[in-house]
């Protein structure tokens, strides 16, 4: 996030016209960051970075679609980081300031070489007295960076040397993501507040990337909800027909962006966008430049046309299926008999944003966490042991596991993920080579078939502490071996180490913490490509090929500790 809000600013200089190159390295956790926009005025270097509502963003007329109007992120920055650098560089003089933990220790303004362009410098190393011990996700950060690559056509950035540039946009996002996995061609329209790509796979479900001015939103919002009711509109229009929008739209694959005046997001982190007054012009916009597309592409359309004859087919087929499934789940129990849910979902607004379920690993793990949680929000649905591997198999064979049916229908989501119950689906299982194949079980069940979860950032993996070292007076859970190290040496000789071996080891009273959302350690399950999951799915989950009992031996061998 830090290092987000830095690089949004050079984005916003670019916008303007000012500068089409960001320099980024990161190395040691010190984070660079070098821009060639404009600079920020000499004179008001300091007051930009640490006096809340300073800067240029909140004259509309400068930056009309800027990323965030609110000028917070810089200064949220500088007082998150114990080392914070900042160089404004404007026609050759440049102002020096540096911060640490918020304070301003030194400024000075100096004459630049001959030709040094304009621009700004900030360089910074976050707290670790406020983030604790941390590391940069690099995968997750040159994703981000490829998205402000698509978004801004003309614009070079580099992260330690390697360049992000992409000459097409949206369509390059949608082509690197799916390569040949698409039924049809990419569409793709080009407004001058509207762009979006779009394509369908045989994959289940939907997948969207919504942006906002260049902000990726990954919870959607009044736009994304406005480019699906364009598109359904768009294809009846065009066909004559009056398909239903689960048909157009499983197995989609988009991407949009709109650029707003002033975005009204929910948070400082803009996951979901609020404007309302949108809706129209967007459904409108969609709805003639798909129209105009598919005149253009005849071929693309009718395999389009196909794709959604395949889906009302298969949806007839599955309602059958899903009729008998519910006749029996009514004769076994009105509940979803191994769900203990939870008060408030995200249906009930504020209360149930923090709403979230952990799938768990049998009855004692499920017992321990029941008697620990926080039942306004948390939910347990427990597993009965390994659940059935659905690599491969159809979206009917849902309605033929009851374990994963019940899953599915505790999550709210089988008619759509749309209608998901809980804000993070956390998947809670032993750290033991069991818990991990049964994590690695209900994983592909949601890429399978819910892809959309996963791509969305609802699922998280519960990281819990495998040792506990104490002495009368003090416990330290440590997560790692280096942490335990680190802990005996610190209680000294006397002290007492133990290893957890599964969930339902742990005390009720001692659990509670690890599942208190001021301080549980959870992990996202993030995807970095579309395209690498069928891959990833099939070697890992698929038939037991040469090549995966080759990979077995070399990892088996690599790790095993060998007496000769």
């Amino acid at each position: 996030v830090l290092l987000k809000e830095v690089i949004d600013n050079s984005i916003d200089e670019f916008i303007v016209g000012f500068g089409n190159k960001i320099d980024i390295q990161i190395q040691d956790n010190r984070v660079k960051v070098r821009d060639y926009g404009r600079g920020i005025p000499l004179g008001k270097l300091v007051e930009c970075v640490s006096q809340i509502n300073t800067g240029a963003k909140y004259n509309d007329d400068v930056f009309q679609f800027s990323v965030g109007m609110n000028g917070v992120g810089t200064k949220a920055v500088n007082a998150l980081s114990s080392y914070f650098r900042v160089i404004a560089i404007r026609d050759g003089k440049a102002k020096e300031a540096i911060f640490e933990q918020g304070k301003l220790k030194s400024e000075k303004l100096a004459a630049t070489k001959p030709g040094t362009k304009n621009g700004t410098y900030f360089e910074f190393v976050p707290d670790e007295t406020i983030f604790g011990k941390y590391s940069f996700n690099m995968e997750y950060v040159e994703k981000r960076l490829w998205n402000y690559a698509y978004l801004n056509a003309g614009l070079t950035l580099t992260l330690n040397g390697k360049p992000y540039e992409s000459k097409n946009g949206l369509l390059d996002l949608l082509t690197n993501e799916l390569e040949s996995e698409s039924l049809y061609s990419i569409g793709s329209y080009n407004g001058l507040h509207l762009k979006f790509a779009f394509t369908h796979t045989n994959t289940y479900g939907e997948n969207y990337f919504s942006f906002v001015n260049g902000q990726y939103t990954s919870d959607g919002g009044t736009h994304l909800n406005a480019f699906k009711e364009g598109f359904i509109k768009g294809v009846n229009d065009f066909f004559h027909e009056s398909y239903k929008s689960e048909d157009i739209r499983e197995g989609i694959t988009a991407a949009i962006l709109v650029k707003v005046k002033d975005p009204v997001f929910e948070s400082q982190t803009k996951n979901k966008l609020g404007n309302t007054d949108i809706r129209q012009w967007v459904v409108g916009e969609v709805q003639s430049g798909l129209d105009d597309w598919l005149h253009k592409n005849p071929k693309a359309a009718e395999m389009l046309q196909k794709k959604i004859e395949a889906n009302e087919k298969l949806r007839t087929e599955l309602s059958a299926v899903k009729k008998e499934a519910k006749e029996a789940a009514k004769k076994v129990s009105i509940r979803i008999p191994k769900l203990d849910d939870c008060r408030f979902h995200l249906e009930d607004g504020a209360k149930g944003q923090n709403s979230m379920i952990f799938i768990t690993e049998g009855q004692s793990a499920s017992g321990v966490m029941t008697h620990s949680r926080d039942a306004n929000t948390q939910a347990i649905f427990s597993l009965r042991g390994k659940p059935e591997n659905m690599y491969g198999k159809k979206q009917s064979d849902i309605y033929k596991n009851d374990e994963l049916y019940q899953l599915m229908m505790a999550l709210g989501i089988e008619n759509s993920v749309e209608n998901l119950k809980y804000s993070k689906i956390v998947i809670a299982t032993d750290a033991d080579n069991d818990g991990f194949h049964i994590r690695n079980l209900v994983l592909t069940f949601f890429l399978g078939y819910f892809e959309e979860l996963v791509t969305s950032g609802r699922v998280w993996i519960l990281e819990t502490p495998l040792f506990r070292v104490r002495t009368k007076k003090e416990n330290i859970y440590c997560y790692s071996e280096d942490e335990r190290d680190k802990a005996q040496a610190k209680l000294g000789k006397n002290c007492e180490t133990s290893r957890f071996k599964g969930l339902g080891e742990i005390n009720p009273s001692e659990f509670r913490q690890f599942i208190d959302p001021k301080t549980m350690h959870l992990t996202p399950v993030e995807i970095s490509q579309l395209k690498i999951v069928p891959q990833l799915l099939s070697f890992y989950m698929g038939k037991n090929t040469p090549e995966r009992r080759h990979f077995i031996e070399e990892h088996l061998l690599s790790n095993a500790d060998i007496d000769v």
